[in-house]
């Protein structure tokens, strides 16, 4: 089954993951201990976010780390744009009713 990048991000488990490797690189074991689970639910996790193409695996020696695809969340923040510029024409709507209000308390 192919997932998509939003479908990743749904899970709140995933999000963290995706928050810890953004700064550096880590190993699942090491991914593993930030979490309240076992090993292979985080394995699982990040099979997901590797098919979403989110995260890359980056074999060093014998460990296997990953890493953020920060290319790839671009495609999130290109969907949620849409709704930022909705809102911010909300809000300019709404400072203009309010600056039209204070005029005429005046």
């Amino acid at each position: 089954m192919r997932r998509d990048i939003f479908q990743a991000i749904a899970d709140p488990t995933r999000r963290a993951i995706i928050t810890l490797i953004a700064l550096h690189a880590m190993t699942p074991n090491a991914i593993a201990d930030n979490f309240n689970t076992t090993r292979q639910a985080v394995s699982k996790h990040l099979r997901i976010l590797t098919e979403c193409e989110l995260v890359k695996q980056e074999q060093q020696g014998r460990e296997i780390y990953y890493s953020l695809q920060i290319e790839k969340m671009k495609e999130i923040d290109k969907w949620i744009d849409q709704f930022r510029k909705i809102w911010e024409t909300r809000f300019n709507q709404l400072d203009n009713v309010l600056a039209t209000l204070k005029k005429q308390k005046k």
